[in-house]
C-alpha cells in the first residue's frame, strides 16, 4: 500500500486521510455556470452508505454517476479528478435524512483505512466530513430557518430574507500529545479503547486558547501532570465527525500522576524499550507485552514512533 510520507523529526511516517488525488478547484465553487457544466454523464458520484464508504470488490471507492443520486438530494462538489482533457467533476450527495449514530469510526471506516489507497481514503474522508456537516446544519443557527446549499456545497445560506446568514463547513481542532519525563513516555487509555490499547492523550482546543495552552491544560486535566515546552510535530484530518488532530510533544519535570477517572481508565509512563517493542508488535498485527500501540494509520502512532526514533 502506498501512503503519503513526510519526514518529521527524522521519522518517516504515514498519515491516513491525507493526500487526496482530488483537486478542490475553489475557483469553480463560486461559478454556477462552471459547476453546471461539470454535471454531465462523465461526472462521478461517490457512493456512500449513510456516511460510510462503499467499496468495490477490488477494494477501491465505488463511484457512480449523478443519475444514481436521489431526486431530493443536494449535490456537493468535491473537486476535479483526471488528467488534462479527461478531467471530471466529483460529487457527493446529501440526503434528506441520516440515521443517528456514533461520531466515531465504525467497522466500514476501519476497513477502508486498512485497504484503500491513500488518495482514495483521503477523498472519502473529505467527503464524509463535508456531507456530515451538511446533514447537521439544515437549519440556521441564528434564526432557526431552513438553510440551502451554496457555493457547490461549501456554504449553506439561511433562506429567511431577514437573516440570510452564511454558514461554512467547520473543522474542530484537537490537540493530541505525547509527554516525556526522565526517559519515559506518558500514555493513557479510555474505556472505549480495545483491550490493552494505550495511546497519546488528546482533547479539543477550547475558545480563547492557543494550541500550546490546550496541550498543557489537557495533560493536566487528564493526568495531573504539568507539561512544558510544547512542540508541534504533525497533523492529521480525522473525519469522525470533522476534526484536525494537531500532534504535539511536550516535556514534564514531575512524573506524579493524578488521573481523571471520569474520562480515563488508566494513565501511566512507559520506558523507551516498552514503547519500541509495542510499535514493533503492532507492525506484525500483534500487541506488545507492555501495551498495545495505536495502528500505524493513526497520528498517535506517528507521535509515539517519532519519540522513539529521536532517541
Amino acid at each position: 500500500m502506498s501512503w503519503p510520507c513526510w519526514r518529521t523529526s527524522d521519522v518517516l511516517t504515514t498519515i491516513a486521510f491525507a493526500g487526496s488525488h482530488i483537486d478542490r478547484a475553489d475557483h469553480i465553487r463560486n461559478d454556477p455556470a462552471a459547476l453546471d457544466a461539470l454535471k454531465t454523464w462523465q461526472a462521478r458520484l461517490l457512493r456512500m452508505d449513510g456516511l460510510d464508504p462503499v467499496l468495490t470488490p477490488d477494494n477501491t471507492l465505488d463511484w457512480g454517476s449523478l443519475a444514481d443520486a436521489a431526486p431530493d438530494s443536494e449535490l456537493v462538489f468535491l473537486g476535479l479528478d483526471g488528467p488534462g482533457p479527461e478531467v471530471r467533476g466529483c460529487f457527493a450527495e446529501v440526503r434528506t435524512s441520516y440515521p443517528s449514530g456514533s461520531p466515531h469510526a465504525g467497522p466500514a471506516s476501519w476497513n477502508a483505512m486498512a485497504v484503500l489507497e491513500a488518495g482514495e481514503l483521503a477523498a472519502y474522508g473529505g467527503a464524509r466530513s463535508l456531507v456530515g456537516w451538511h446533514a447537521r446544519h439544515r437549519f440556521c443557527a441564528v434564526c432557526g430557518s431552513r438553510t440551502e446549499l451554496a457555493k457547490g456545497g461549501w456554504q449553506r445560506t439561511c433562506t429567511n430574507a431577514d437573516c440570510k446568514a452564511e454558514h461554512f463547513p467547520r473543522v474542530d481542532p484537537v490537540t493530541i500529545m505525547t509527554v516525556e519525563c526522565d526517559g519515559k513516555l506518558l500514555l493513557g487509555r479510555q474505556p472505549r479503547f480495545p483491550a490493552g490499547r494505550y495511546s497519546a492523550l488528546a482533547g479539543f482546543v477550547e475558545p480563547g486558547e492557543t494550541i500550546e495552552e490546550a496541550v498543557v491544560r489537557e495533560v493536566f486535566e487528564e493526568a495531573g501532570v504539568c507539561a512544558r515546552d510544547v512542540e508541534y510535530v504533525i497533523s492529521q484530518p480525522w473525519p469522525f465527525p470533522s476534526s484536525l488532530m494537531i500532534g504535539c510533544h511536550a516535556f514534564a519535570d514531575d512524573p506524579a500522576i493524578v488521573m481523571d477517572e471520569t474520562e480515563m481508565e488508566d494513565v501511566r509512563w512507559f520506558t523507551r524499550d516498552e514503547v519500541f517493542e509495542a510499535l514493533e508488535a503492532v507492525e506484525q498485527g500483534e500487541q506488545g507485552r507492555a501495551f498495545g500501540a495505536p495502528p500505524r494509520t493513526a497520528v498517535a502512532h506517528a507521535l509515539i514512533r517519532s519519540w522513539v526514533e529521536r532517541g
